[in-house]
């Protein structure tokens, strides 16, 4: 069966269907041997009305991701920037915690100003609420899978592969997370 890999049928014939910017079919992320940083940042709009105390952080974070977008070696691999009523919200993969603590604290680069700012002027007032969430996921613990999306996430990010082609080749998200049971043995 060398050279052949299987896919879901609902997938089969999606690569010639697919428009424009979408791969069609089934894609995995390929982070390397490298443990990756998931950083989960945003905002909520508490109350519309009150534009001043919400649009700076509204505008600072896009022109964040163009500071780091245009420094390579800052440490980000990638953001997403999703939307969902008064929410904003950006996941951002880093190589290391180290860079994304050294990013938010460099008083040279756009988000410790922004943060002192928004600390003392929107804080108080409680028109807009902040959130983030830090992961560290060791590398043979990343799962994922795309069907039919342009580059996405993780994938973006790191780069993807079709289903299946990836070094060792892994076709279930069982086997893509190597285990789901790491603290078993075999006993007789």
């Amino acid at each position: 069966m060398s050279g052949t890999r299987r896919v879901p049928r609902g997938y089969a014939t999606a690569a010639a269907r697919a428009p424009h910017g979408v791969r069609g079919g089934q894609y995995v992320a390929v982070p390397q041997d490298e443990d990756v940083v998931v950083f989960v940042i945003g905002m909520r709009i508490n109350r519309l009305r009150r534009v001043r105390s919400w649009w700076p952080s509204f505008v600072g974070m896009p022109r964040m991701l163009k500071e780091l977008e245009a420094q390579p070696d800052s440490g980000l691999l990638g953001a997403t920037l999703l939307f969902g009523g008064r929410t904003l919200m950006v996941v951002q993969y880093w190589r290391s915690a180290e860079q994304l603590g050294a990013y938010a604290r460099d008083t040279a680069k756009s988000h410790a100003p922004a943060w002192a700012a928004f600390n003392r002027a929107a804080a108080p007032t409680g028109d807009v609420g902040i959130f983030h969430e830090t992961y560290v996921v060791p590398a043979d613990r990343i799962e994922s899978l795309y069907g039919n999306m342009p580059a996405f996430g993780l994938g973006a990010a790191v780069g993807s592969v079709a289903r299946g082609q990836q070094a060792p080749a892994r076709n279930t998200a069982h086997e893509r997370m190597v285990s789901t049971e790491p603290d078993y043995e075999e006993v007789s």
